[in-house]
């Protein structure tokens, strides 16, 4: 059996290896165009602002290692220019020589990744010296050296995804003065914007300037550089150093003249075993459509964990496994200089296009023990109301993130609902954690909204149901210092150690929403007015904490 493979970064080479582990009958050859194999991406900004300081350690292995260890012959500096499944061959040039040739195979495995997204405007700019993309470790070597002899002062990065946000931390540390441009109204589109906020406010708080909405016009060149580009918004930017972050799009063209499909995602179709609409060919990581576990739609999330695995189970099948793609939650984490950031599963957005009524819980607590130096955490949790599923969460802070986040996209793959999460026996000692872990009073506090009769009420909702003239009563149950300085509009103050004796200033009959400072106290007040009999009473989520980061953001809208 002869095994051909397209691409040689993750997926690709993690075809070979789990193939070869299965077989030493098949015969297995890789072709890449690009002169490295097996790098990685993700590291690349890592090493323009040399926290990552020599390149060769984001390219571990190359193909004289591979032959060694797996007997797999890789040939970089090739490009398959056809594929003809009627024949099973394939058309291959090696782009040193422009010599071409005409390969077999038995099973096929298109591994082709990912390409950039190139605005319109750009499309005509791939010449200019100062305008870069961040891809491959070539580009990686072009940036470093850019920087290293021309000395940019300022940078301006297109787009606000992982790689974005990863350039323009890097280069602040650079001493670079940063502009990101954003088409859409919020970084990090994976996000709902109440969260997004959060990460834009850190970003402005380490001086990089952001520009939402706003898409570029016009290109400005002198003598082969871009030294001015012009906006929708009609703020030219000057720069010395551009960075296109648009995203990535999956690297089909090789497959145009097939009849291999698409999928609704316009990534290549597969079925759980990654094989394609045509016999004998696969299609692993970016270049390949997954499905969620939640919804059990198509999705596309390019992620070098999802083309590992994806890799695996396609080398595994092919030769006589039992693998299987099970599906993928769209997990994701970036450092944005001082945060963390995380989601896994469902934005609040999403489930509302899926049509099913959530619970959502903002949760902020410290990841352990204050006294020993605990940072403070926020969670936005989502749970179907009527299974009381865990759909997603989405979290933000200093440390500890990346714990809790795993800790929930484990318990969403195996179907968890709010309850579970609570009943976790979880690692605990002060410098780890808290007794009550933010994942366990997350599973609580969801539980208690959707079993238990104390209902949650977002930021976002109370400002909307104020806005349309909606009578509604809402407490401010902290101290009185803490309510002059900020409070929820149109709140009352009544400290929780007052509240049982003024129950009679209240109309039990009046939609109530209690609140603190985060969400605790404003829960304790909730269940003494449930208590006494109010109809219909809510605990503000995440408490004035929360509500005024949110409203800051819809006013700012």
């Amino acid at each position: 059996m002869k095994i051909v493979i397209i691409g040689s970064v993750a997926a690709g080479t993690s075809v070979a290896a789990k193939a070869r582990r299965n077989t030493e009958e098949a015969e297995i050859v890789v072709y890449d165009q690009d002169k490295d194999i097996s790098y990685s991406i993700c590291g690349i900004p890592y090493h323009i602002g040399e926290e990552v300081e020599e390149l060769d350690k984001l390219t571990p292995r190359n193909a004289a290692w591979f032959k060694k260890r797996y007997n797999v012959d890789i040939f970089t500096e090739h490009r398959v220019t056809a594929i003809h499944p009627e024949t099973q061959t394939l058309e291959v040039e090696n782009l040193q020589t422009k010599e071409k040739k005409t390969e077999s195979y038995d099973e096929l495995v298109l591994a082709t990744g990912a390409k950039p997204i190139v605005p319109e405007v750009f499309k005509a700019q791939q010449a200019n010296r100062n305008l870069f993309h961040v891809r491959t470790i070539q580009d990686a070597a072009a940036i470093h050296s850019f920087i290293e002899k021309e000395k940019p002062q300022q940078a301006t990065i297109i787009g606000a995804g992982f790689i974005g946000l990863e350039m323009a931390e890097q280069l602040v540390h650079k001493g670079i003065e940063v502009t990101i441009i954003q088409r859409d109204n919020q970084v990090m589109k994976q996000m709902d914007a109440d969260m997004a906020y959060r990460v834009q406010k850190e970003l402005e708080k380490n001086h990089v300037k952001l520009q939402l909405n706003t898409t570029i016009t016009k290109v400005t060149e002198k003598a082969g550089y871009i030294t001015e580009l012009a906006t929708n918004q009609e703020q030219p930017i000057k720069s010395d150093l551009v960075i296109l972050a648009a995203g990535v799009t999956p690297n089909t063209s090789l497959i145009q003249s097939t009849t291999i499909q698409l999928g609704k995602s316009g990534a290549i179709k597969v079925n759980k075993k990654m094989q394609t609409t045509v016999p004998h060919i696969y299609a692993v990581g970016d270049v390949a459509e997954s499905y969620s576990v939640i919804t059990d739609k198509p999705i596309y999330r390019p992620l070098g964990s999802t083309a590992n695995k994806m890799g695996r189970i396609a080398g595994d099948i092919i030769t006589g496994g039992t693998l299987e793609h099970r599906g993928i939650l769209g997990t994701g984490i970036v450092r944005v200089f001082d945060l963390a950031v995380a989601y896994t599963g469902l934005t609040e957005k999403e489930a509302k296009l899926e049509g099913l009524e959530t619970a959502i819980l903002y949760n902020i607590k410290p990841d352990h023990a204050d006294y020993l130096g605990g940072k403070e955490l926020t969670i936005k949790a989502l749970a179907d109301k009527s299974s009381g599923r865990i759909l997603g969460a989405q979290i933000i802070g200093e440390q500890g993130v990346d714990k809790r986040i795993d800790v929930i996209a484990t318990a969403i793959s195996f179907g968890a609902v709010a309850e579970d999460l609570f009943h976790l026996d979880l690692a605990y000692a002060p410098p780890f954690a808290t007794t009550k872990d933010p994942v366990l009073y997350t599973g609580m506090a969801l539980d208690n909204a959707i079993s238990n009769g104390t209902p949650l009420m977002t930021p976002a909702e109370l400002i909307e149901r104020q806005a349309s003239g909606e009578q509604l009563q809402i407490i401010d149950t902290r101290s009185k210092k803490q309510y002059e300085i900020s409070c929820v509009k149109g709140a009352i103050h009544i400290p929780l150690a007052e509240i049982r004796d003024r129950v009679a200033e209240l109309d039990k009959n009046v939609t109530t929403i209690t609140y603190c400072n985060k969400g605790v106290t404003g829960n304790a007040a909730q269940n003494i007015l449930l208590n006494e009999g109010f109809k219909e009473v809510y605990n503000l989520s995440g408490g004035n904490k929360n509500y005024q980061i949110i409203a800051q953001m819809l006013a700012s809208n």
